[in-house]
């Protein structure tokens, strides 16, 4: 049996991750590592929170002693890393948090690792692997035309996507100073159930439910190449077991959109299965966020011929999924808006 230390797992990629890994696999153990701020949410888990194969500890990254406790009561395998300040506004605000958790917390879960698995002169336990769940936001900003690749410099922009590069470049360190088994991946923008609606698509959503004004930043024509989470889910899996030590590997939907574009998809949605009373005039153009990346864009090529994996969900397909989930799961939805969600954890 193959033990998983899934950090960051009750948030959105993380949650979805877990429960893709538990119905696809009978033969794994999850240990699930969060420290439950704001963007952690148990609840994204109660499908599988009684399952014997799953186990929840409630901890912090950056505590050395809690994760090595974890590592010393547990055979562990893999990490797979999720765990981080994610929120570009909230890092313009508050940068120290996001270099804390994204930058230290990963050293901290490396030389754990590291101690845990190295069996000297460069060698580590058989078949163990540190997986560093990264962004496309690493790269920074596109021009109309190209895209990302694996080879691309990283140029980050913004607080949040510096510190993700930081702790990109010390994955990599570990490899080559150390020879400790590591993969990154990169990812373009995931939607999907369980996120939290301080993010575009699940925002707006919600605030065209509620006729609340959607905010859209600048002029709305910031491009995004949308992933549905549940294909990024099944490309980490692949990556885990089929990648090769050191490498990088963009995960990309191929689905760019303007965020205005995604906007106006939603309240049409709504419109014409919904609620018939929303229109395009709840739309409120705002001050565009410092340092607003133009374009994104991945080329999943290496990933796609490398490993197989491929996007399985169009975007078309993939909203109105999406739409559908929150409709179903209008509880959760109020309860995290309401933060009634915290005073569960």
């Amino acid at each position: 049996m193959k033990t998983y230390l899934v950090t960051g797992g009750a948030g959105f990629i993380g949650s979805n991750f877990i429960i893709y890994m538990l119905k696809k696999y009978s033969d794994i153990k999850i240990i699930n590592v969060d420290s439950l701020t704001y963007a952690g949410n148990l609840e994204n888990l109660k499908e599988v929170e009684n399952n014997k194969s799953y186990e929840f500890v409630h901890a912090n990254i950056c505590d050395r002693d809690a994760i090595t406790e974890i590592f010393s009561k547990n055979n562990i395998d893999y990490v797979v890393n999720f765990a981080a300040e994610s929120h570009v506004d909230r890092s313009i605000q508050c940068p120290e948090i996001f270099v804390e958790t994204n930058v230290k917390g990963t050293v901290n879960l490396l030389d754990v690792a590291k101690k845990f698995w190295s069996l000297g002169n460069d060698k580590y336990k058989n078949g163990c692997k540190f997986l560093q769940v990264s962004t496309d936001e690493v790269y920074g900003s596109l021009g109309q035309t190209g895209y990302f690749m694996e080879t691309t410099p990283v140029n980050p922009h913004s607080p949040y996507s510096a510190s993700k590069a930081s702790a990109d470049m010390l994955v990599l360190a570990y490899f080559d100073t150390f020879k400790m088994p590591v993969n990154i991946t990169r990812c373009s923008n995931n939607y999907g159930p369980y996120q939290f609606p301080e993010k575009l698509i699940p925002l707006i959503i919600n605030n065209t439910l509620e006729h609340k004004s959607l905010p859209v930043y600048g002029d709305g024509l910031n491009v995004r190449d949308w992933l549905f989470v549940e294909d990024h889910c099944k490309a980490i899996d692949m990556v885990i077991n089929s990648g090769k030590l050191g490498e990088v590997y963009n995960v990309g939907g191929h689905n760019e959109r303007t965020n205005i574009k995604i906007v106006k998809t939603i309240i049409n949605y709504i419109k014409e299965n919904v609620d018939n009373t929303v229109s395009e005039n709840l739309i409120k153009y705002v001050e565009d966020r410092k340092g607003h990346d133009r374009r994104y864009g991945i080329d999943p090529e290496k990933i796609k011929k490398d490993l197989g994996w491929y996007p399985e969900t169009t975007f078309e397909v993939g909203i109105k999924k999406t739409i559908q989930w929150y409709l179903d799961n209008k509880t959760w939805m109020k309860n995290v808006t309401s933060g009634q969600y915290q005073t569960k954890a």
